[in-house]
């Protein structure tokens, strides 16, 4: 018998698991399978459980109790005690409690000073030169329709730009409602796309550039429309395109739809359909992607 619990996973990840296993209450999967084929599964929940994602395993095994367990979670400890399984409690520890000289303040210290470099490693990470940039659009084909919005945030500032773009296009309803651009607010606060495509290029500078769907889309339009302008040089940054990437780590999500990325790494994006909200939370997502030792450059 064998009894897995899940918490705070990706649905399709429940949805996979009752391949083996049944569902009696949310969350809790009852089966029976081999050794072999229990170990392949748990590597499997392990790879596709997410950033916040909790599991524990409990099966039989000959000891003294029959049985053992596995989990990830970070404040339990499976120890052995003498052939017993027993769950160890993980409490933070009080910043407020000061330690002498004795070898638990001394492995405390050394614990500290780990977590310290971490720390730094992170920060040098963060010091790359990188931008995070975003664009709206009058639609989706590049041959007819143009830019309207450009965004970009510095990766290691915050420093911010954005530029709203005139057009002749008229914008669409479907795009008002989605973007909150009117052909009155161009009008009244857009520029001129050859004067926001050159400070564009100088916010930027040789920055590596990281998009949501960069490849597909962003690039495709900016380089069309710096030909349009007469801006002979096409972008030539270093790109990184979070959105294979994350294909490729989080095979279970939903759909990979940029709301659902980010509602799975725990982003909060205040103003969806915005080129520069939709950069400073595309920023957020790579930090925690960087973090995570799951994107690196």
């Amino acid at each position: 018998m064998i009894v897995i619990t899940l918490s705070k996973v990706p649905p399709s990840l429940r949805g996979d698991l009752t391949k083996w296993f049944q569902e009696v209450q949310t969350g809790v999967y009852v089966g029976n399978i081999n050794a072999r084929v229990r170990d392949a599964l748990w590597e499997r929940i392990q790879k596709n459980i997410g950033v916040n994602g909790e599991a524990t395993m409990v099966y039989s095994t000959n000891n003294e109790t029959g049985y053992t367990f596995k989990t990830n979670r970070k404040d339990k400890e499976i120890v052995n005690f003498d052939g017993i399984p027993l769950v160890k409690h993980i409490f933070p520890e009080e910043d407020s409690i000061k330690l002498g000289f004795s070898d638990a303040a001394k492995r405390h210290k050394a614990r500290m000073m780990a977590g310290k470099k971490i720390r730094d490693s992170e920060d040098v990470r963060l010091k790359r030169n990188f931008s995070v940039i975003d664009i709206e659009t009058t639609g989706l084909d590049v041959t007819n329709d143009v830019i309207i919005s450009l965004a970009a945030v510095k990766g290691a500032t915050g420093d911010r730009f954005y530029k709203l773009i005139r057009t002749n296009n008229l914008i669409s309803p479907k795009i008002v409602a989605l973007t909150g651009i009117t052909n009155e607010k161009l009008e009244s606060e857009g520029e001129d796309i050859y004067a926001v495509l050159n400070e564009f290029k100088k916010f930027i500078e040789d920055d590596i550039l990281i998009g949501f769907n960069i490849m597909n889309f962003d690039l495709r339009f900016i380089n069309a429309a710096m030909i349009a302008a007469g801006i002979e040089e096409k972008m030539n940054n270093t790109i990184i395109d979070l959105l294979p990437r994350i294909k490729k780590i989080d095979s279970f999500l939903d759909n990979y739809r940029f709301e659902t990325v980010l509602r799975a790494y725990g982003v909060t994006n205040n103003l969806p359909h915005n080129a520069l909200s939709d950069s400073i939370a595309c920023r957020e997502l790579a930090v925690k992607l960087m973090k995570n030792g799951k994107l690196s450059f």
